[in-house]
């Protein structure tokens, strides 16, 4: 990527971030990070409720080029108007599955990044409480 390229990317998604009421300066330094690294990585919230745990169970099954993720805005959503929810599911599958949300505190800057689709970067178990396993997700954005 050129330098104009990157100050033009950084600019555009630091005005975003800017005209959703983000402090300006903040919104540059955090337009400028996603940019230079390149992506945002975060991890999925929520993951432990209801029966999304079996979900990412059966997805941690399958090679991760072969699940496909996609972020859902729910401005309807009673908990949080600014939620955005990370659904995913197998290609050529039944249909895609609630996995959780976006992190509260980045759910701003994904919703400005737009139309990006995240690719779902990791479904892992770790050993938790009682002997069972715990799954969770990470998913990235290119920026």
């Amino acid at each position: 990527m050129t330098s104009w390229e990157m100050k033009s990317k950084v600019m555009s998604l630091g005005n975003r971030l800017a005209a959703k009421g983000k402090d300006r300066g903040a919104a540059f330094v955090r337009a400028w990070t996603i940019v230079k690294a390149g992506r945002l990585e975060l991890a999925v919230r929520g993951v432990t409720v209801e029966t999304r745990q079996i979900a990412l169970q059966r997805l941690a099954a399958y090679d991760p080029s072969q699940v496909k993720a996609v972020l859902v805005l729910e401005p309807a959503n009673p908990a949080d108007p600014a939620a955005v929810a990370v659904m995913a599911g197998v290609q050529n599958g039944r249909g895609l599955y609630r996995l959780g949300y976006v992190p509260r505190e980045q759910a701003e800057v994904v919703a400005t990044m737009g139309g990006k689709l995240p690719a779902l970067r990791a479904v892992s178990g770790t050993w938790g409480m009682y002997g069972k396993t715990t799954y969770g997700a990470r998913i990235t954005l290119a920026a």
